[in-house]
This record gives structure tokens, sequence and C-alpha cells, in this order.
């Protein structure tokens, strides 16, 4: 009797009338993660489902109040970063993600806690390098963080650096807690390719993730006898003369002038001749004195007529007059 009891009550729980709600799978490995201090929520879809699933995301800050990040997106993260929340770079956090496919969706899903500035992957710095002989000096800038500045969220920071020659990887050297971002690597071999690689290191008390190695930068050394002085020498040299032109140009320069461009020139008859026979040999020297003189004509009437000389011409006159009787 009692079992037929609890047969009929069981019946008339599930009957035709009672809609059972259908559950969507939850969202998988939801982690939340922080780079050079940026913030990111990341997931898998659920099991089985890949297609029409869209997620809605969270934020709440250890002692704070939610706040809505990311909704109805179908990647499967959200930047929170560039979504205008403010994010503090010592506060603490976790994430959540919810799936939703048409009339069903999941339960919310919560990350793992992230404090900023303990969990933070700090990137790679830029690294570059100057060969100066048979040294090699290496620069190294801060990685740039999304929220802050590397050196206001920690305050010890050192370098350190891994150098090998090329191909020689496995002897690579290394030198740790440099504090200067500028090292010149001394003793190195001449003419030789170095590689270089620069990792960032704060106090691990601070932060628990090691930082991340730059891509290497490779550099050759010169030849040791290539000292910096000789390039010294060289510009200086090449000064002196530069101003030593200078100075004879402006003492001697009227000579320069009248040798470039006489104030004398040839006749053009001369040109003409020295263009038309240039093999022939012509001796410049001044020129003889014409030979004139005044003339005295007496006519059979016994008139008297004086011819005189040019102007031009009786400069040059160097003999005595002349008298010339007509018969």
């Amino acid at each position: 009797m009692s079992a037929l009891v609890l047969l009929l009550l069981t019946s008339t729980a599930v009957g035709p009338s009672t809609v059972v709600s259908e559950v969507l799978g939850s969202p998988r490995n939801v982690s939340l993660t922080s780079y050079n201090m940026n913030l990111v929520l990341r997931w898998e879809p659920p099991e089985g489902i890949t297609d029409n699933v869209i997620y809605t995301t969270q934020l709440k800050p250890s002692g704070g109040q939610i706040k809505e990040a990311c909704v109805n997106v179908s990647t499967l993260q959200c930047d929170i970063t560039n979504l205008g929340i403010t994010i503090f770079q010592f506060a603490r956090y976790t994430g959540a993600v919810r799936a939703v496919s048409g009339s069903r969706s999941s339960n919310w899903v919560y990350s793992n806690n992230l404090t900023m500035d303990e969990h933070t992957i700090i990137g790679p710095p830029a690294v570059s390098l100057v060969s100066s002989g048979v040294d090699i000096e290496v620069s190294i800038t801060d990685p740039v963080f999304s929220i802050s500045e590397l050196r206001r969220v920690y305050s010890t920071i050192t370098y350190s650096i891994i150098y090998w020659k090329e191909g020689q990887k496995e002897q690579a050297k290394n030198i740790s807690k440099i504090q200067q971002n500028r090292v010149s690597l001394s003793g190195l071999d001449p003419t030789t390719k170095y590689c270089v690689q620069v990792r960032v290191d704060v106090d691990p008390g601070r932060n628990r993730s090691p930082g991340q190695l730059s891509d290497p930068v490779c550099e050759s050394t010169t030849n040791e006898g290539a000292a910096p002085w000789v390039e010294g020498v060289v510009v200086f040299v090449t000064m002196a003369a530069t101003v030593a032109m200078v100075v004879l140009g402006v003492v001697y320069h009227k000579r320069i002038k009248h040798f470039f461009c006489p104030k004398d020139r040839l006749p053009a008859h001369f040109i003409e001749k020295l263009l038309a026979h240039p093999n022939i040999p012509i001796q410049i020297s001044d020129p003889p004195k014409e030979t004139c003189n005044q003339l005295t004509m007496i006519t059979d009437e016994g008139t008297v007529e004086e011819l005189h000389p040019l102007e031009a011409v009786q400069a040059h006159c160097s003999q005595p007059d002349v008298t010339v009787e007509e018969t």
C-alpha cells in the first residue's frame, strides 16, 4: 500500500504540466592573467559546445563591488584593461564568466585570485648594442606597462645580462644585479660577433614571476688596434687642413684671383693666329718703334707744304725731319 502511494506522488510531481529547465554547461579553465600590468580573463568553451555561445564576464576587486566587464562576446577572452575600468597596481582581483546559448545559461565560473604587482609577468626590455673596439656597450630600456610604470610599482630593479659568442650559446656568461641601464662588456675578442639577452629582475618578495628574456641581439667587435683615439686624430687632421686652406685663401686671395682671372688679355688677331697655328712657337716681346718723319714738300711754283704724321703715330717717331724738293 505504501509503495503505491509513493508511486502516485512521484507521478504527480513530474506530470505533463511540469517544465524542467536545462542548464548549459559551464566554461572551463577560467583564469585571470596579467602581462606588463594589463588584466585579461581567459576561458575555454563548455565541453561539447562550440557554436552559438556567447559569454558575459565580471570583475570583482577584493573588498569592492562586482563590476561588469565584457558582455555578450563570442571570443574566449576579455581584456579588462581596455574597458575603462579603473585598475590599481597593488589591488587583488577575481574574474567570473558565464556562457549563454539561446534561452540556456550556465552557472558563473570564478577564476583564480590575482594581485597585480605580485603576479603580473614582466616582459622583456628593449636592448641595443654599440661596438667600440673590443668592447660592446649595452643600452637597456624598461618594458612599458599598461598601467603605471615599472619603477613606480617596484622600488628595487636590477638587470641580468647573458652574452655569448655567436654559435656558442652553451658557453654563455651571465652578469646579474646590474643597476645601470647602460653597461660596457669589456675584454671581448676582436673581430668577433657576440649575442646578448637581458632580463628585468625585481624583489622576489614583490613578484613571484621571473622577468622574460629579450630576444637575442648581436654585434661584432672591431680590431683591437682600431682604438677610438684613431678616429679623433683623423678628425683633427681633417679640420686642421680645412682651416689652413681657408687661411691661405684669405691671405693670397688677390694672387689667386689674378692667376685665374688675369687683367691683361691677348689681342684678338694674336689669338686667331695662335688658334690657326697651335704648333708654331710664339715669342711675346715689346713691339719695335716705328720710323715716322715730318715731310716738307717744295713744288715748282715755289710753294711749301708740310705733311704732319698722325698724333697717335707721332709718339713713336725717332728720326729727324726730312725735306723733299719737287723737280
